[in-house]
């Protein structure tokens, strides 16, 4: 068996590692750096800012903890250069990986012929035993992970020279002064909250009601007080309608609120208004594939395609733009190919924000209950209450658990009464509470369950236990 995997993020290579393992002969391609977006110019840079950005806060807070008299000073191309270097070392890890004998990896941009055969246009010289500056591959199965890109608001000035993506804003020179953020999703509010630990003044401008809009409405409401509290200007249903540059070099940007004009200015404008499927120059129409802006269309269960024998895994299929999500799709897919089971529920898929503080979610919302008809009871805990977070000195923070209740007259019973069916927080260390939650709705626990499970006392995890308890 051969299969041909399209894009070297971790959807591609992570399958293509695990399909290699199996004994199966792997034609990987990318035409970047292999790692993706994630690795590259996403997760890893960021939380690596992230880092930066908590041993800034911690100086600041030191004399809570009794240490006076600190004399520092912040250096932000040592942050910079640190960033590089991480993401240097755990690319070169991936790469010796990829140097497994089942796996030819091949550098170029990919593009289908027929739904058997991928040209890919060379970026290096390919040892595969083709010649020239195109080589071609045909394999029984592919698998196309060729991830997202930025995208962009269709208003006056949006494509000035200066205007950032996530991209860009790794890799500046140095602190803005004033920047503004169009965008309060997941990668907009990262940045607000670590360049506002650098120093800059920031406006995060959020068209939708609330920040973060696919999350809990508890939890975007909570975090916005946070984040506010910390001096970062939240501006929500404020839309955007251009942005402008003086000749000195400022931005304006003039947005709409409550039928108000209104305008920030600003050193630096980053475009934070989500990502879309990287679906150009692949030559999907031309092979009949199903796809639309949004993504290619795949079977929900195998990340099949139209075309059975080719598979969408990651940013490409639209579906949950996340690095773990496009790593357990690439599972999926492969174990569909060989006819092996697994028990992956990609329904439960949790998801952080990493802020200060962090929030995570797992699960259905509260809001998305009451849209299905599901008779829920919420139950809440707070960090201020946990001796963990109270030590740490970091009791902002809550945590609302999910649960399904008795229905209601004439409503129908869609789970067991008791089954947790979400997890919702918000305080320290919130990404890494949250697997305990995911573990505990993937195997369709019950609260009284859940409660039954003892955990160490004093932790942050307590947290979850407390909630239960409520």
């Amino acid at each position: 068996m051969k299969i041909i995997i399209i894009g070297a993020g971790p959807g591609g290579y992570e399958t293509a590692l695990l399909a290699a393992r199996r004994g199966v002969e792997v034609v990987l391609i990318e035409s970047g750096h292999v790692g993706g977006t994630c690795l590259n110019e996403g997760c890893i840079p960021t939380k690596s800012f992230c880092k930066n950005a908590e041993v800034l806060n911690g100086l600041r807070e030191a004399g809570t903890f009794g240490i006076t008299g600190l004399d520092y000073s912040f250096d932000f191309k040592s942050v910079t250069a640190r960033k590089n270097a991480v993401v240097e070392q755990l690319r070169g890890g991936v790469e010796g990986l990829l140097g497994h004998k089942n796996i030819t990896l091949v550098r170029g941009k990919a593009s289908f012929k027929d739904s058997h055969t991928v040209i890919v246009d060379l970026t290096q010289k390919c040892h595969c035993g083709e010649q020239g500056d195109v080589a071609v591959f045909t394999a029984d199965y592919i698998i196309i992970a060729t991830g997202s890109v930025s995208a962009s608001l269709p208003v006056p000035g949006a494509d000035l020279p200066g205007i950032l993506t996530s991209k860009e804003i790794l890799d500046l020179e140095e602190v803005p002064q004033r920047l503004c953020i169009i965008g309060g999703g997941v990668i907009g509010l990262e940045f607000a909250s670590v360049f506002r630990s650098f120093g800059s003044e920031v406006t995060v401008l959020e068209y939708c009601k609330d920040i973060l809009p696919r999350f809990d409405t508890d939890l975007a409401k909570r975090l916005k007080q946070s984040l506010v509290k910390r001096g970062i200007a939240v501006e929500t249903q404020a839309q955007v309608t251009g942005i402008a540059q003086d000749s000195s070099g400022c931005y304006k940007v003039t947005y709409v609120r409550k039928g108000k004009e209104e305008t920030v200015e600003a050193d630096k404008v980053l475009m934070a208004v989500g990502r879309k499927a990287n679906v150009a120059s692949l030559n999907l129409a031309e092979i009949g594939m199903d796809f639309t802006p949004r993504g290619i269309l795949v079977d929900d269960r195998t990340m099949q395609t139209n075309i059975p024998h080719i598979y969408a895994v990651g940013d490409i299929n639209g579906k949950m733009m996340l690095a773990h999500a496009a790593t357990f799709q690439g599972i999926v897919a492969l174990d569909h190919i060989m006819g092996q089971e697994n028990g992956i529920d990609l329904s439960v898929m949790p998801a952080a924000v990493f802020t200060s503080p962090e929030a995570a979610s797992v699960g259905m919302t509260e809001d998305e209950c009451k849209e299905k008809g599901i008779a829920v009871k919420c139950l809440k805990s707070f960090f201020r209450a946990n001796g963990k977070a109270v030590t740490m000195g970091e009791t902002d923070g809550f945590c609302k658990l999910v649960v399904a209740a008795e229905p209601k007259e004439g409503q129908e019973t869609v789970c067991t009464p008791g089954t947790i069916l979400g997890c919702h927080l918000y305080g320290p260390h919130a990404s890494d509470i949250v697997q305990e939650a995911c573990a505990l709705i993937s195997r369709h626990a019950t609260l009284d369950e859940f409660k039954d499970i003892i955990h160490t006392h004093p932790t942050l995890t307590e947290v979850l236990q407390s909630a239960a308890h409520s």
